[in-house]
């Protein structure tokens, strides 16, 4: 069964979604306050998915967030929200989040958004085959392993999250060709909304500064219709 860790301090909606959740057969470690939560993802590790929300007693879900990301590059981050600036949400994507859903939710929504993970994610790649693409590639000068979400170069690494990886690689798989901005947001997100946009260009500009020690390397932005990777 995929371990998750959940984070809600709602007594009331972390019942009701710890138990829904159950129900569709994941082992929730559920807490209900961020230091509580940090502790046991130090002590009780590996988790397959983190569910933070952001709005937590002693530490919030963003510090959470940062924290984990920290010891873990690898584990997929889902926030659950009540804050809706759209800056509140592009600032959990830059500091290593995956993904967001907005409160109140549909109990199917978080429901897919979790199978999503949990099947793309490469800890259960023996349930899908994502691609034939081998997980190790060249992208320039660096040598991008997918699998461990590793980008190298002259001796340095710089780890990937989850969706960074996804990105890069489909961006890797298409080199020189012009990416529509729709067709990629659904391939990665499912969803080609305003706020996805919004994301992927957060994305984007973690990627050209992962890659900056090769100059070769450009990830352009074609107005109007989407991104172009070359080398």
């Amino acid at each position: 069964m995929p371990r998750i860790l959940y984070v809600e301090d709602d007594p009331n909606l972390g019942f009701v979604t710890k138990d829904n959740l159950e129900l569709h057969h994941y082992d929730i470690v559920h807490c209900t306050d961020g230091l509580q939560a940090l502790e046991t993802f130090q002590k009780q590790q590996p988790f397959d998915l983190c569910v933070l929300d952001v709005m937590l007693p002693h530490l919030d879900g963003f510090t959470l967030a940062q924290k984990i990301r920290q010891q873990d590059t690898q584990v997929p981050i889902l926030f659950l929200t009540a804050r809706s600036l759209q800056e509140d949400k592009l600032h959990g994507l830059r500091i290593g989040a995956d993904d967001y859903l907005t409160k109140p939710f549909s109990m199917e929504e978080l429901v897919l958004k979790i199978a999503i993970f949990l099947r793309r994610s490469q800890k259960n790649q023996a349930n899908e085959s994502i691609t034939q693409t081998p997980e190790v590639i060249k992208v320039g000068n660096y040598v991008f392993d997918f699998e461990k979400l590793h980008l190298q170069i002259n001796g340095k690494t710089q780890d990937l999250t989850f969706r960074e990886a996804e990105v890069l690689r489909y961006l890797a798989e298409r080199r020189n060709q012009i990416i529509k901005r729709e067709d990629l947001l659904k391939a990665i997100w499912g969803d080609d909304d305003y706020f996805m946009g919004r994301s992927l260009d957060v994305f984007m500009s973690r990627l050209r500064k992962y890659l900056c020690d090769d100059p070769n390397i450009k990830i352009e932005g074609i107005h109007g219709v989407g991104f172009r990777m070359r080398w």
